[in-house]
Order: structure tokens, then C-alpha cells, then sequence
């Protein structure tokens, strides 16, 4: 299955995964703690996790196609969350 990973900068990661699992929730399937989360699209699943000051995020969708809108969908969610702390999320590709 096509994945896709990040690694996101951040001061407060625990935040970023509250806030973007709090406003997905209403949509999809979503999971969390204060140091991870699940999100649940049809297209795919993105996992969260808190580090020290990093988000790291890894995604994986049945296609390359899927997986490039889940990354799409999730990363400018976070950056607009994220207020000035995040301006762009650089995915890294690999076949799982």
C-alpha cells in the first residue's frame, strides 16, 4: 500500500494533533490522545504522532492517487491550524 511520511516542526505537537482530530471528527473516524491520532478517510489512513517539538505524520491510501489527496487534504489542514508555526509539510514517499 502507497504511504507517505512528515516530519512538521512544531512547539506543541499534542496541539496540532487535538486540533486536527477535533475538526475531523465530525466528518470521519478519528482517534486520539495528547501524544497521537487516527485519522480514518475513505481514501486512507493518516497516523499521528507527537515527538519532541515535531508532528510526525505517516498516511497510506489503496493508490498513489488517493494518497496524494489524503496529503493534500491533511497537510493544509494543519498548516491552516497551525497559525504562522507551519507554512508547508514536505511529504517523503515509499512503498510499504
Amino acid at each position: 500500500m502507497p504511504t507517505m511520511n512528515a516530519r512538521v516542526a512544531t512547539n506543541d505537537p499534542g496541539r496540532l494533533i487535538n486540533r486536527l482530530c477535533k475538526h475531523f471528527r465530525h466528518k470521519i473516524e478519528a482517534e486520539w490522545t495528547a501524544t497521537d491520532g487516527r485519522l480514518a478517510f475513505s481514501i486512507g489512513e493518516c497516523r499521528l504522532e507527537a515527538a519532541n517539538r515535531e508532528l510526525l505524520m505517516r498516511c497510506q491510501s489503496p493508490t498513489g492517487t488517493e494518497l496524494e489527496e489524503l496529503g493534500q487534504v491533511v497537510a493544509s489542514h494543519l498548516i491552516r491550524f497551525a497559525g504562522d508555526e507551519v507554512d508547508k509539510v514536505h511529504w517523503q514517499t515509499a512503498s510499504a
